[in-house]
């Protein structure tokens, strides 16, 4: 099962490979434009933190990655859209008319227009299609890869906007929403269980190759003590009885950095979660509404799980961990592809575990570095991932902003330790 999630490489050739190729790729593009369509062209142009982008600008850089990746290298008599759009969407580091766009910088991009920007994908996206049709037999692999690389590399900005957009909307006052909410009510969350491993040596990582993913490979040997894994993530109510205990003013929980970061930012609560006349609220995609205690708690940095899990008496799992348990996990949480953009508590029928893909992802004591074997691939565009390894936790799973085909037990999701944008929640783990 440690390869059955994500999207596989090229396997074969001719019609079935340029059929599934089309397929992949406008399901994918069609994806971003339904994530953009609830925004007003005003909402495109948001930007609430630095280090984000704006809707407007994820639209175009994604683009931009399918023009100069593929278009203008194998698609013979291409003419680009609009020259100038290659250097003002282009990766931040990979400017060559001058310096990189200053990350702030990018809500002042007023111009071209959102209906230009949508021109601009529609051209591109006619041009690939005809390319997918037209590419010789001989160079239609290397031309594939390229391709799910690039439609890699768009499923990770489709959870990149979600994530912008939902902190752009909490930054205004009137605290909008950015859909109505579903009718379905989620059920309740069951008690949390332990699975028990024996440890011992396990294989882990990617034993083929994908597009976009060089991270999650080599597959590798690596050995594991004797531990436990919870059955379920930590829930609102659970990581709500942390908050009322002290935990945020207890520095014996803490490491020195977060405790830094927790008193620089005034941390008292997870990101979104705000108390007003004695209860408890969070902030949504859906908008501002109570605190569901028995829903997965998200939007804690590393630090904050980690002082979670030492208040708990236990401990964030190594990634190796996860993955052993994750390997014979076969349900699914929720994701993106669902349409509930929140994590739901889950009924989570028989053993467990459960929720492993989806909802929440889920930190672990793991720090982001290349596998034994790792070599980085040629190439310096942003979906190589290999030149990220220094300064970042290890998550596993998904979460209910992650793409169908990106979560599964070889994922591999890599934040600073101080980040609280991203739907990242908790799982425990002890030894035996």
């Amino acid at each position: 099962m440690a390869d059955t999630h994500l999207v596989n490489p090229p396997h074969s050739t001719g019609p079935a490979l340029r059929q599934s190729l089309t397929t992949r790729f406008q399901k994918a593009r069609a994806r971003t434009g339904e994530l953009a369509a609830p925004l007003s062209p005003e909402d495109l142009m948001v930007q609430s933190v630095p280090d984000g982008a704006p809707v407007k600008w994820h639209l175009a850089h994604t683009t931009w990655l399918f023009e100069t990746s593929v278009l203008i290298p194998f698609s013979q008599g291409y003419r680009p859209f609009d020259p100038t759009l290659l250097t003002l969407f282009a990766a931040r580091d990979e400017r060559s008319d001058g310096p990189p766009l200053p990350s702030h910088s990018l809500r002042l991009l007023s111009r071209p227009p959102a209906s230009e920007i949508m021109r601009y994908r529609d051209h591109v996206n006619g041009a690939v299609l005809h390319l997918i049709d037209r590419v010789p037999d001989d160079r239609l692999e290397m031309v594939a890869a390229l391709i799910e690389t690039a439609i890699a590399h768009e499923r990770r900005h489709q959870e990149r906007l979600m994530i912008h957009i939902k902190h752009a909307f909490w930054c205004n006052p009137l605290r909008p929403a950015y859909e109505p909410p579903p009718a379905q009510q989620p059920a309740g969350a069951p008690e949390m269980g332990w699975i028990d491993h024996a440890g011992g040596l396990v294989e882990i990582g990617r034993s083929v190759p994908v597009p976009g993913f060089d991270h999650e490979g080599p597959r590798h040997r690596s050995y594991l003590r004797p531990f436990r894994l919870a059955t379920r993530p930590v829930t609102c109510g659970e990581y709500l009885a942390f908050i009322e205990e002290g935990g945020y003013a207890i520095r014996s929980l803490w490491q020195a950095d977060g405790w830094q970061a927790a008193k620089a930012g005034g941390w008292t609560a997870p990101l979104y979660w705000e108390r007003r006349e004695g209860n408890w609220q969070i902030f949504t995609l859906y908008g501002q509404r109570p605190l569901n205690p028995d829903e997965p708690a998200c939007h804690v940095s590393w630090y904050e799980a980690d002082a979670y899990a030492r208040w708990a008496g236990r401990r964030l799992p190594d990634e190796a961990e996860w993955e052993a348990v994750a390997a014979r996990c076969d349900s699914l949480g929720n994701l993106l592809g669902t349409g509930y953009r929140h994590p739901r508590p889950n009924p989570c029928h028989g053993d467990g575990p459960w929720q492993m893909y989806g909802d929440v992802w889920e930190w672990t004591r793991s720090a982001f570095g290349p596998y034994p074997g790792y070599r980085q691939p040629d190439g310096e565009d942003e979906a190589v991932i290999g030149r990220f390894m220094t300064n970042r936790m290890v998550l596993r799973g998904g979460s209910c902003v992650t793409a169908f085909d990106h979560a599964g037990p070889c994922t591999r999701h890599f934040l600073r330790p101080d980040d609280r944008l991203s739907f990242s929640g908790i799982r425990l783990a002890e030894d035996l």
